[in-house]
């Protein structure tokens, strides 16, 4: 089996092949993945949600999955954080703003069912900065903990890089996905425009927002975002972009 210290370092494509080769388990990734967030995220602070037994609970019906022989999903018990503007049953959605404790959705936001569907274990949500717009949060850069990791995705960045899950969601108006990743060492995919489902997502622009992926491959954001948009990625004719300059942004 796959020692805890391999495992937490396991990329998403690379947990599921370990997991169906049986060179671990659904449970023991997440294990390692609970260990590490238990030993940093006190410093890093890249959490408002970690619910363990929930989490131990999907990892057991995966591992259930793999030993009865059934069709597994492309994200097979992989670890996953969410962005806590994006609804999760049963955990509170605070949208960086602790009034919004209160609001505790019964259903998951449909790109969270796309993730269920193939397989992810949700283990909690992520910091996002107040209402997924300018005002910093208090997560902290896992590689220099006196640096910012960027927002408004601050916590998704951050708990991929510091090796807490393979995998987490973030969501971008601006720069909120590639922001983070860049400032972080990772990396973050903003598809185009309605590729992903944002129902259950807290809106800020509804015409600009966007979720996406962030993890620390190409590869590995490549294989979520084919689960996120319900279809393959793959490389193709690209069209000029179209850039908008938000003018707040350029003020002194």
């Amino acid at each position: 089996m796959t020692s805890p210290t391999d495992a937490d370092d396991l990329g998403v494509a690379d947990a599921v092949a370990a997991i169906l080769a049986g060179r671990t388990t659904a449970g023991e990734l997440l294990e390692a993945c609970l260990g590490r967030i238990a030993a940093t995220d006190g410093a890093i602070g890249a959490w408002t949600t970690v619910d363990g037994d929930a989490a131990r609970a999907e990892a057991r019906l995966r591992d259930e999955e793999r030993a009865s022989g059934r069709e597994l999903g492309a994200l097979h018990g992989v670890p996953v954080g969410i962005k806590d503007i994006i609804d999760v049953a049963g955990m509170p959605t605070t949208a960086g703003g602790p009034p919004f404790a209160h609001n505790g959705p019964e259903r998951d936001a449909f790109l969270v069912e796309r993730l269920r569907a193939a397989g992810a274990v949700i283990v909690g949500k992520t910091v996002a900065t107040p209402f997924a717009y300018r005002d910093p949060a208090g997560t902290r850069n896992p590689w220099a903990l006196d640096h910012t990791p960027g927002g408004s995705s601050s916590g998704s960045a951050a708990a991929v890089a510091a090796r807490h899950v393979p995998l987490a969601i973030g969501t971008q108006t601006i720069g909120s996905i590639l922001r983070p990743a860049a400032f972080c060492g990772v990396v973050g995919l903003k598809g185009e425009y309605g590729d992903v489902p944002l129902d259950g997502v807290l809106p800020l622009g509804r015409s600009l927002d966007h979720a996406g992926p962030i993890a620390r491959s190409v590869a590995d954001v490549a294989l979520a975002e084919a689960v996120l948009t319900g279809r393959p990625i793959s490389a193709g004719p690209t069209r000029p972009p179209r850039l908008a300059v938000p003018p707040e942004l350029l003020s002194n």
